[in-house]
C-alpha cells in the first residue's frame, strides 16, 4: 500500500473534509487507474469503433470499448489493458492511449469554441491534449503546440505527426519567448507545470518528489507563466487552466488571482452530469472549477478551471490585397530555386498548400495560414508544421515520415504492400522486411490493416526500411498473438 506523505495527509483533509479525504485516499492508496483510449476521427470511418483483441486463457477475445461520457464520441475506457507498444495501429495515429480526466478539454471546446480560431496549447507534451483539442476544433482551426524542454518537444512533434492533421504547428520555446513574438491567439490552454499529486496512483516517484516547498514553488511559477502568455490572448479570449493536483494554492487560488489580477471572468460549463462525480470549488468561493479525483471520478487527478479574459473581441481585418496574393498563389510551390527538385504536386489530395523548403527539407504549409506559419518561423523555434513531405539526396526525394502518417496523403500515386502483423512488427522495429517479388522498384508505402505504417526503398534485391530511428520499437519482446485494438 502506497504512504502518502504527512503533510499532503493534514493540508488536503482540511481542505477536503474528512469523507471526500477518505475516498481520495482509498482511490490512491488502493484503488487502479483506469484504461482509456481515445480515437482519431480522422483516421476512423465514419461509425467505426474499436475492439481489443487479444487472447487470454478462457478464449474470449473482443472486449468492446466503454465511451467515456465526457468524451463520447471519440473516448473509450477499456476492461484490461493490452500491450500497447506492440499494436501498429497506435503507431500509424489511429488512437492515443490517454487518461480518461484529461479527455474533458473534448467537451471544454465543443461547449465553447464554435468557429475557427487560432489556439495555443502552451505546455503540451507529450501531445495528448493537443490532439484531442485539436479533433474538436471546429475545421479551419489553426492549433500551436508547444513544449518548453528539448527532449519532450521531440516526443510531441513525433505524436503529433502519428496524429495527422495538417493544420498544426509545433513549436520549442518558453512562455516568455510567445510573448516576445507577439502572435495572438483566441483560446490558450494552460496545463501548467505542477506538485503532481494527481499522479500519485500511477506514479509512486510523485509522492516521493513532493513536498510543501514544492507546492509552494509550483503555484509561483504556475502565475509566472500565465502572467507571460497573458498578451498573447485575445480580449474576450478564453484561457483553459489545468493542472494534475488537488491542493487549492495551485488551483483555487490562481484561479482568483488570474481573475483579479489579470482581469478574467470564470465561465461556468453546462450539462455536467452528477453521475461523473466531479468536485467542485474546495474554498467556498463561487468560481466554477472542476476536479477529477481518484476514488471518486473514473480516472486520474485534473483540476480544470475555464476563464475569458476582459475586453471585447477584436474583429478581424480583411486585407483583401494580402487575401487576393494569397489565393493568386495556392499551389505553388515555393523556396525550391536552385535546387533542382519539387515535389510531385499529386502526393497531397489537395492543391491548397505551398511548398517551402528549409535547407533539404520539403513542407507543405496550407495557403490560408503561411503568413502565420513565417510569422511563427520568424520569432520561435518551429520544429514541426504542416507535412514534412520529404528530404532531397542527390537527385532524389524521400517521401517523409510526416507525409505517410498525414490524412492528406493521396495513396493512389504509391505503390503499396500490406503487411502482416509479424511484419508490420519487424517494420515498426526498423528491421528488414522482404517485399513481395512484384512489388515495383522505388518508395513503397507499407500498411498494416489498410492503415499507412510508412515507406520502404525498393531496390529489387531488397528493400530499405525508412522508419525513423528515433521512433522504432525498442522492445526486443515478441508477442505470442497479436494483442491490438482492431475495427468492431
Amino acid at each position: 500500500m502506497k504512504t502518502l506523505p504527512e503533510d499532503f495527509i493534514k493540508y488536503t483533509q482540511e481542505l477536503m473534509g474528512d469523507e471526500l479525504f477518505q475516498q481520495l485516499k482509498q482511490g490512491i492508496t488502493e484503488g487502479e487507474a483506469p484504461t482509456s483510449i481515445r480515437l482519431n476521427p480522422f483516421k476512423c470511418k465514419e461509425g467505426e469503433d474499436v475492439r481489443m483483441e487479444n487472447s487470454p486463457e478462457n478464449g474470449e477475445r473482443l472486449v468492446e470499448g466503454e465511451p467515456i461520457p465526457w468524451c463520447p464520441s471519440t473516448g473509450r475506457y477499456l476492461s484490461t489493458r493490452p500491450n500497447f507498444t506492440f499494436d501498429p495501429w497506435l503507431h500509424a495515429g489511429k488512437y492515443y492511449v490517454q487518461e480518461a480526466s484529461s479527455m474533458f478539454v473534448d467537451l471544454v471546446i465543443r461547449q465553447l469554441v464554435n468557429e475557427p480560431v487560432m489556439m495555443l496549447d502552451l505546455c503540451a507534451a507529450p501531445g495528448g491534449k493537443s490532439t484531442a483539442v485539436r479533433a474538436a476544433l471546429p475545421e479551419g482551426s489553426l492549433l500551436f503546440s508547444n513544449e518548453p524542454m528539448r527532449t519532450r518537444s521531440q516526443i510531441l512533434a513525433e505524436n503529433i505527426q502519428k496524429f495527422g492533421h495538417p493544420d498544426m504547428i509545433v513549436t520549442n520555446n518558453y512562455p516568455r519567448d510567445y510573448k516576445k513574438s507577439k502572435l495572438q491567439f483566441d483560446v490558450i490552454l494552460t496545463d501548467v507545470p505542477c506538485s503532481g499529486e494527481g499522479m500519485f496512483r500511477k506514479d509512486d516517484g510523485a509522492i516521493s518528489e513532493w513536498s510543501l516547498q514544492n507546492v509552494d514553488n509550483c503555484w509561483h511559477l504556475q502565475r509566472e507563466i500565465v502572467s507571460d502568455i497573458w498578451n498573447c490572448l485575445k480580449p474576450g479570449g478564453i484561457l483553459i487552466y489545468s493542472t494534475c493536483t488537488f491542493n487549492a494554492h495551485e488551483d483555487e487560488e490562481n484561479i482568483s488571482w488570474i481573475c483579479e489580477e489579470l482581469g478574467a471572468d470564470a465561465i461556468a460549463l453546462n450539462d455536467i452530469d452528477e453521475a461523473w462525480n466531479i468536485t467542485g470549488n474546495l474554498i467556498g468561493t463561487d468560481i466554477p472549477v472542476y476536479r477529477f479525483l481518484p476514488g471518486k471520478t473514473r480516472g486520474e487527478g485534473i483540476f480544470l478551471a475555464v476563464l475569458r479574459k476582459e475586453g471585447e473581441p477584436e474583429m478581424e481585418k480583411e486585407d483583401k490585397k494580402k487575401k487576393k496574393d494569397k489565393n493568386k498563389d495556392k499551389g505553388k510551390n515555393r523556396g525550391n530555386k536552385g535546387k533542382g527538385l519539387q515535389v510531385p504536386t499529386d502526393w497531397l489530395k489537395s492543391s491548397d498548400y505551398e511548398t517551402i523548403t528549409e535547407d533539404d527539407n520539403f513542407y507543405a504549409i496550407p495557403s490560408r495560414w503561411k503568413a502565420i506559419y513565417e510569422d511563427a518561423a520568424r520569432n520561435l523555434k518551429v520544429i514541426h508544421a504542416g507535412i514534412k513531405l520529404g528530404t532531397t539526396k542527390g537527385k532524389d526525394i524521400i517521401p517523409d515520415q510526416s507525409l505517410a502518417l498525414s490524412t492528406e496523403l493521396n495513396t493512389e500515386v504509391f505503390p503499396q504492400v500490406e503487411l502482416s502483423y509479424e511484419d508490420a512488427i519487424r517494420y515498426l522495429r526498423k528491421e528488414a522486411v522482404n517485399l513481395p517479388a512484384d512489388t515495383p522498384k522505388g518508395y513503397v508505402l507499407v500498411t498494416y490493416q489498410q492503415m499507412p505504417l510508412g515507406w520502404e526503398k525498393n531496390i529489387g534485391n531488397r528493400a530499405n526500411n525508412l522508419y525513423p530511428q528515433e521512433w522504432k520499437i525498442k522492445s526486443s519482446h515478441v508477442p505470442e498473438e497479436p494483442c491490438v485494438i482492431s475495427n468492431k
